[in-house]
């Protein structure tokens, strides 16, 4: 084997064909990979535009074995290893390339086109430089092709949708240079190393040592190596004194997490976690040779290890207003504040400031991931924001101050009072951040009210809740009627205010409450100890007049907790929230799906009309044409600029695979609901299913009373569906039930080992909507459903049942069908269910 360095446009130029072999997995990366190398490739993008020396990006290793070479034919090569990232590369070179036609620019089109993506004067499958397995072929070469159903429902069409979005958006905010240095990019700065088995090699016996290795060496692990190796006098005394009691206090983790934060603090903030041992290297090579500099170096490590114990363990801190605020922000969650944290404990531990001043900078830490979060501001510069924190703050200011003022920055975009009070009116808030998240803020407007006996939130089961349902009975309905604006249904009205901060409370009876008239949820709520809930059920109604009162009371809360930036209003000429999260959502959409302009307004906290208007003056957003109206019909006021030689609407969404009925009417099935555009775009729509079987068995009481929703709501289903619960049983699985509203119901298969659960769910059924979901959703991510092909093999077995339609372009999402189903094909479901448990039952044999 021979390897060498080279770049992507090097490696694929030619007449050459890359070919992934049968025994190779499909195209599987999802959005945290391809976040992670859009964000390398901006960070590079943004260096060459602002003139710094630029050095290629290593992008990892490539494994290639020769193939046979036809007469008149391209040379092929195996992909051995490295799929990913080809495939990856080369549909963000699709995406480069219709961007570059949509802008005009037909010489760039030709160019990336003939450059990369085809070998030009080869036909049939030799055309394409890359030739995935069979499974992903057609939907990487509707992707090369730009064929209309480009950008399906699988991983492939996927990564093409996320690159339009992200070409989109980054030529909204850069100059004229900037899709050009994209190219380039590309082109000349991802650095690949190639490796290239010689003849006669083994080539499955090398994929198998690759992908079958041991655990390597951490970046942490390296660094420790390197520096010991440069202390040979002094290492034994240095290991025992210093690294060990460090590495034994923190672990593996957050010892690996501590090397990348001290880079960072050090004012490195383009230090990537994957690169710590490269950057400590470079760092501390000029004291090679003294050991007491490198000895000292460990010991300002090991100083800055304990403070950053302080962080993930608050406890440990002395002070008691900077405990809290640092308890907050651990219950919080997540590390995006770790780097200024760590610089604001360096300060006070230097006596540069005090506990109290580091305290309320903290604050200003919370207020502002908090009015992000509520406010849905995109987080995809969030980690560089605080990773830039500790080199950018003023140091001639008090700490809060010096980070008050640089959490103000206009691009940093914390949300003004003026667009916090709007969001927590408008804004779907159940479908923010994570549950942690959620229920934190709700526990801080809890506390706001500083009520004499305060609920002990640590022992408290509390979860969200829904006032009015989410499923709501007909009686819910009857009372919104009564608000609805002319031309607008109740149930229009119901999904703008269901998911708002004002219809949401904290409650540990979930199960009492479900989708209950208001009455009874008040006579519930009356006996909780929590003020807020006190406060709901003094009223006597709950519609959209309460619900908005209830929002601006608690955002008022929300302002006093949660200072603002400097000025504290929103900045002149700022585009309106939300637009930039509907331009998101339409490139997310799958060819083959449409939503209506009620759903864009439900997921972006506006109204239809206002959606409408945006659309109407920028029919050449990406996917315009995908929003239909409620009926599922082209809005009669919708038209592409004059002259545009576009085909019209119906005809485009039917060359994608969108279904008309003979009065222009999409199939409601192809239909994408709010809550499956709020799932594209990564927001946390649905809690999870309890995964664990209780000790005795199911749990009695919830099975009991998703019987009784089921029977009372949907009689002719309700023997089909029994019968084939306890199928499910035979085959060997048990059944789980939700704690939310109506009582759902989870038949789960452990498809693992004593040792390592395996869970695995197909549907969802819900006994009030009547609805069955697949939940391809949760699949996608367990073996085997992780693999697309059986995903829709099992989409089509379950298509195969009368009045099963479930639209392709949905296998990442959790379509549904009527329970109804039950009533007449109960057997054909169950004849699924147990191809289903077979499958897993092989995929089991497959791991052992």
């Amino acid at each position: 084997m021979r390897a060498q360095e080279i770049t992507f446009l090097k490696l694929v130029q030619g007449d050459k064909q890359f070919q992934v072999p049968l025994y190779q997995r499909t195209y599987s990366w999802g959005r945290d990979q391809l976040n992670r190398l859009w964000e390398d490739v901006c960070e590079l993008v943004e260096q060459h535009l602002s003139g710094e020396s630029t050095a290629p990006h290593f992008l990892g290793s490539v494994v290639l074995a020769p193939g046979q070479i036809q007469a008149g034919g391209v040379q092929r090569w195996l992909v051995v290893d490295g799929q990913q990232r080809l495939t990856t590369l080369m549909l963000a070179f699709a995406a480069l390339r219709d961007h570059l036609r949509e802008r005009g620019d037909l010489r760039g089109v030709d160019r990336v086109h003939r450059q990369i993506l085809v070998n030009e004067f080869h036909e049939g499958l030799d055309h394409y430089r890359l030739l995935p397995t069979q499974a992903d072929r057609n939907a990487y070469t509707s992707c090369v092709q730009s064929r209309a159903e480009a950008g399906g429902g699988d991983n492939v069409g996927a990564a093409y949708r996320f690159f339009v979005g992200a070409l989109a958006e980054g030529q909204e905010a850069g100059d004229e240079r900037w899709i050009s240095t994209v190219e380039t990019v590309l082109k000349d700065l991802l650095s690949i190393v190639e490796i290239t088995a010689e003849s006669g090699d083994n080539v499955y016996r090398i994929f198998e040592s690759i992908n079958n290795t041991g655990v390597g060496l951490s970046q942490s692990d390296l660094l420790r190596n390197y520096v010991f190796m440069l202390l040979p006098k002094r290492g034994e005394r240095v290991y025992q004194e210093l690294w060990l009691p460090m590495q034994q206090s923190l672990g593996p983790k957050n010892l690996e997490l501590l090397v990348w934060l001290d880079l960072v603090v050090r004012g490195n903030y383009r230090a990537k976690q994957s690169e710590i041992y490269r950057e400590q290297q470079k760092r501390l090579q000029p004291l090679a040779g003294d050991e007491a500099a490198l000895q000292q170096e460990l010991e300002q490590l090991s100083k800055r290890g304990q403070r950053f114990r302080r962080i993930i363990d608050p406890a440990r801190e002395q002070s008691p207003a900077l405990r809290a605020v640092l308890e907050r922000l651990a219950a919080w969650g997540g590390q995006t504040h770790y780097p200024l944290a760590l610089h604001l404990l360096d300060l006070v531990d230097a006596g540069r400031t005090t506990s109290d001043d580091a305290a309320e900078a903290l604050l200003y830490v919370e207020s502002y991931l908090v009015r992000r979060l509520i406010c849905q501001t995109p987080t995809s510069s969030l980690n560089r924001i605080f990773m830039e924190a500790p080199k950018e703050l003023e140091t001639d200011r008090s700490a809060a101050e010096a980070v008050r003022r640089f959490l103000s920055g206009r691009r940093r975009r914390w949300p003004s009072d003026e667009e916090l009070r709007e969001a927590v009116r408008n804004k779907p808030f159940y479908w923010s951040g994570r549950p942690p998240q959620r229920s934190f803020i709700l526990r801080r407007l809890e506390e706001s009210y500083r009520p004499s006996e305060p609920v002990d939130f640590a022992k408290a089961a509390l979860s969200v809740e829904h006032v009015l349902p989410q499923r709501p009975a007909p009686s819910w309905f009857q009372l919104l009627d009564e608000e609805t604006e002319p031309g607008q249904s109740p149930q229009e009205l119901h999904d703008l205010l269901v998911h708002t901060l004002g219809n949401l409370t904290l409650t540990g009876d979930n199960g009492k409450l479900s989708n209950h008239p208001f009455e009874r949820k008040q006579q519930i709520l009356e006996s909780s100890a929590l003020r807020m809930n006190l406060e709901i059920a003094e009223a006597q109604r709950w519609g959209k007049a309460e619900i908005l009162a209830r929002a601006d009371r608690l955002a008022a809360r929300a302002v006093e907790l949660w200072p603002g930036p400097i000025g504290g209003i929103k900045p002149a000429g700022d585009e309106a929230p939300g637009w930039a999260e509907l331009r998101a959502a339409l490139v997310a959409m799958p060819s083959g799906t449409w939503t209506t302009y009620g759903d864009v307004a439900e997921l972006i906290g506006s109204h239809p009309v206002a959606v409408g208007a945006y659309l109407g003056a920028n029919p050449t957003v990406i996917g315009a044409h995908r929003v239909l109206t409620v009926e599922g019909k082209i809005s009669p006021s919708f038209r592409w600029p004059e002259g545009s030689d576009r085909q019209p609407p119906q005809e485009l969404l039917e060359g994608e695979g969108v279904r008309f009925d003979s009065w222009g009417r999409a199939h409601r099935s192809q239909r994408l609901t709010a809550a499956e555009l709020a799932t594209l775009l990564g927001k946390d729509v649905t809690q999870p299913v309890s995964q664990d079987p209780l000790p005795e068995g199911e749990d009695t009481a919830a099975a009991e009373r998703f019987r009784t929703q089921l029977r009372e709501n949907w009689p002719d289903a309700y023997d089909g569906v029994v019968a084939a619960l306890d199928f499910w049983r035979r085959q060997g699985g048990y059944v789980t039930y939700g704690r939310h509203e109506e009582t759902s119901c989870f038949p789960v298969l452990d498809a693992g080992t004593s040792h390592h659960p395996h869970l695995l769910w197909p549907v969802g059924i819900y006994p009030v909507s009547g609805a069955v979901e697949v939940v391809f959703q949760y699949l996608k991510s367990r073996s085997p459903f992780d693999d697309t092909e059986q995903r829709r093999e099992l989409l089509h077995r379950l298509n195969k049942i009368d009045g099963v339609d479930l639209p392709e372009a949905k296998l990442e999402l959790r379509p549904s069908f009527p329970v109804t189903v039950f009533a007449e094909h109960g057997d054909e479901v169950c004849e699924v269910l147990d191809w289903f448990v077979g499958v897993a039952a092989l995929d089991l044999a497959r791991r052992d």
